[in-house]
């Protein structure tokens, strides 16, 4: 894979008494290297209101998917199958406490690209909120036409 990349992450949150969720997609520009049999994405995101960036790391390894945010919003993100982890999600109204129990963990990679699907269970403030999905596709720039996730 290339360094330049293209990166789409789509999430799903499925709230108990919510019967119209909708995805969310995002398609940016980023960077991509492996190192140590990690995969690592690097990009920016800007947040609509907000004066600068958060930027974004993503670290995919077997069974794990580690999401870290520096910017506008900080939080540390840690999907590992089968295991819940507790991280402080800071952001600009404040702090939440967010559990992040993964029930599934799928990576897979070929020449040109990397697909991931993490379906797990969120909760705020050690209250279950909703159970999620994120896909997410990191696409070589020179691989032709990207495909959408949603």
């Amino acid at each position: 894979m290339t360094k330049e990349v293209l990166v789409s992450i789509c999430g799903l949150q499925m709230m108990a008494n919510d019967e119209n969720s909708e995805p969310v997609e995002v398609i940016t520009a980023g960077d991509y290297y492996k190192k140590n049999d990690k995969h690592y994405v690097i990009y920016d995101e800007v947040v609509e209101g907000f004066e600068g960036t958060t930027k974004n790391i993503i670290k995919l390894h077997d069974d794990c998917v580690d999401i870290t945010k520096r910017g506008i919003t900080n939080v540390h993100m840690v999907f590992e199958k089968n295991k819940k982890n507790v991280t402080c999600y800071q952001t600009p109204f404040g702090n939440m406490m967010v559990g992040i129990d993964a029930k599934d963990i799928e990576i897979k990679e070929d020449e040109k690209d990397i697909s991931v699907q993490i379906k797990y269970a969120l909760e705020l403030n050690y209250e279950h909120l909703a159970d999620c999905t994120i896909k997410m596709a990191i696409q070589a720039k020179d691989a032709g036409e990207f495909r959408l996730l949603s």
